[in-house]
């Protein structure tokens, strides 16, 4: 479906992205590690020889199969489900960059395991995580991700192969002649959107649909973020926000699969910062459980709006990297339950203590879940001055 020039494109560009998402440049002799699903094979090995042409190492992992993780989770006494591979933290401690390609071969076939059990690995891998955004924070670490298409990626998004196929080459600019010369410009026109967000004193933001009536507090110290070279294809400019200040009702109007879990028509209702109703059409005790995963879970770490003007995907694709950045008609805008990003502290993450982290309302959990609402939206925010201004309406940021 990606014939080989366009994986050669592909590859550029996700370099591109590992390099751009890393606040300091990379040196040769600096370890990358790269991940990839076994349909992704063709492009992650022409990725790793560019990654040794560039003079890095290169350590590459293939991801577990579909019938690998049912095995893992079915089997597993309570021991096994928190093992973590000796010699994974001296790994983290000493890694560059990370490339991971997703090709995902089954998106349901964990529906039916007990979602407390996967929600115990995601807890013992949190130590890992922590390690390297601490090495991001610093300048030290630097990562992306993509997609291949498969096919129960194309039956789940209701496309074609082909069709889902041209969706990624949009996206990603893969029709473009240079496609990494075409994502710096979006990088740039990106950077001109968050520098004048920042300049406004936000004291909350409050979201309007259809559905939705949600009330957020950006908080003390806090700056947007976005179109950084993590994830690619990635359109949204997003900001960590006070969780403490949540009020209101979301709702996720985009299906989402996650950890082999399907979740449909998701309306949640907040309350001094934390979730007090979950209804859902499909998956509602998977939702349950996964806010359960920790005591923070069930609490804002992220409020993200995606214009339209930059993202070309068009059509739902079942895969929340895609998801998170549609654009289509009514751009889109999402919350993720969870953990928080540091790099949205306007002084820097590598400057965010531990203290500082709570005293600020930054969320700290081992859940990190993006949901996604396209419905037609206004976005108002309330100034520190007493005005409010919308800066977000029809798909668009109004700057």
């Amino acid at each position: 479906m990606l014939d080989s020039r366009t994986l050669h494109k592909y590859a550029d560009v996700m370099l591109w992205g590992m390099y751009t998402a890393r606040s300091s440049p990379f040196t040769a002799g600096e370890t990358v590690l790269l991940r990839y699903d076994q349909a992704a094979t063709e492009l992650a090995e022409i990725v790793y020889e560019k990654i040794l042409r560039d003079g890095l190492n290169v350590v590459q992992r293939a991801n577990p199969t579909p019938g690998m993780e049912r095995s893992f989770l079915e089997a597993s006494g309570p021991s096994q489900l928190e093992f973590l591979v000796p010699g994974e933290e001296t790994l983290a401690n000493n890694l560059h960059g990370t490339i991971s390609l997703l090709a995902p071969e089954s998106l349901t076939h964990l529906q039916d395991i007990d979602p407390s059990r996967i929600g115990k690995v995601i807890l013992a891998k949190k130590k890992i995580r922590d390690m390297l955004e601490e090495r991001e924070n610093l300048g030290h670490f630097g990562w992306t991700l993509g997609l291949l298409p498969t096919k129960a990626l194309s039956e789940s998004a209701g496309l074609d192969p082909q069709e889902y196929a041209d969706q990624i080459i949009k996206a990603c600019h893969l029709d473009h002649p240079e496609p990494e010369k075409k994502w710096q410009e979006i990088y740039n026109s990106a950077q001109e959107i968050k520098a004048q967000l920042n300049a406004l004193r936000i004291r909350h933001l409050h979201l309007q649909s259809e559905n939705c009536d949600l009330w957020v507090t950006p908080g003390e110290h806090r700056r947007w973020v976005g179109v950084s070279g993590h994830n690619i294809p990635s359109f949204e400019i997003f900001t960590s926000p006070d969780w403490r200040g949540t009020e209101g009702v979301y709702f996720m109007d985009q299906p989402s699969y996650r950890n082999g879990n399907l979740v449909r028509n998701l309306r949640l209702e907040f309350e001094k910062g934390q979730v007090s109703s979950i209804q859902a059409e499909v998956g509602e005790d998977f939702v349950r459980k996964q806010v359960e995963v920790d005591e923070n879970a069930d609490k804002l770490g992220e409020f993200s709006l995606t214009d339209r003007r930059f993202s070309r995907i068009d059509r739902y694709m079942a895969h929340t990297l895609y998801d998170e950045n549609f654009g289509g008609e009514h751009g889109n805008c999402h919350i993720a339950l969870g953990a928080s990003y540091a790099e949205t502290y306007a002084h820097g993450g590598n400057n965010l203590s531990k203290a500082q982290k709570s005293e600020y309302g930054f969320n700290d959990s081992a859940l990190h879940w993006d949901l996604v609402n396209t419905e037609p939206k206004r976005v108002q925010a309330k100034l520190d001055s007493g005005e409010t201004r919308t800066i977000y309406e029809n798909g668009e940021f109004l700057f």
